[in-house]
C-alpha cells in the first residue's frame, strides 16, 4: 500500500473520464460507482490506465451512497497481486449535488492511499469531475489535480 500525504496530481485520459461521467448519466438520478486501476508515476502523480465500472450494492439509498461490490474488490485485488498496476482509487457519482465529497463520504472514508474522483451529474448531465484524497490523520479531503490526456496510457 502507498501512502499519498503530497500527491497533488492524477492523470487520466479523456477516454477514460468519458466513461466515467457516462456512467453517471446512466445511473442518474443514482450514483455510479468503480474502480481506478493504474500507477506511481516516477516524477510524481498517478497515472489511471483503467476504469472499472461497479455495481452500486449500497443497501440503503443510491441515490445519495455508493458502495462498490467486494467481489469486484477482491477480484481484482486477486487479477493485480504481484503486478505494477495497482487499485489507486475509486469514482463515484453525485446526482444533483457538487463533485465535492459528501458528508457520507467522509465518514465512510478511511485509505489515504486511495484517489476520490467525483462526478457531478445535473439534471441527467455529467458537469463537472474533480479528485481528492483523504488527509492523514483525519483531517477531511484535499482536492488534487486532474490532468486529462488525449492519450492511451504509456502511449
Amino acid at each position: 500500500m502507498t501512502v499519498h500525504p503530497s500527491l497533488a496530481m492524477i492523470h487520466i485520459t479523456i477516454a477514460d473520464l468519458e466513461r466515467i461521467e457516462a456512467a453517471g448519466v446512466t445511473a442518474y438520478p443514482d450514483e455510479c460507482c468503480g474502480l481506478l486501476i493504474g500507477h506511481d508515476l516516477e516524477g510524481g502523480g498517478i497515472e489511471v490506465v483503467r476504469v472499472v465500472e461497479s455495481e452500486n450494492v449500497e443497501p440503503g439509498d443510491t441515490r445519495a451512497r455508493f458502495e462498490i461490490d467486494p467481489r469486484l474488490l477482491i477480484a481484482l485485488g486477486r487479477d493485480l497481486r504481484g503486478a505494477r498496476d495497482r487499485i489507486v482509487g475509486h469514482y463515484h457519482s453525485h446526482p444533483d449535488h457538487p463533485a465535492r465529497p459528501s458528508a457520507h463520504d467522509a465518514e465512510r472514508a478511511w485509505q489515504p492511499e486511495m484517489v476520490w474522483l467525483i462526478t457531478s451529474v445535473i439534471g441527467g448531465e455529467a458537469a463537472e469531475t474533480t479528485a481528492h484524497v483523504l488527509e492523514d490523520g483525519g483531517g477531511g479531503f484535499r482536492e488534487i489535480g486532474l490532468r486529462i490526456t488525449g492519450k492511451a496510457p504509456g502511449g
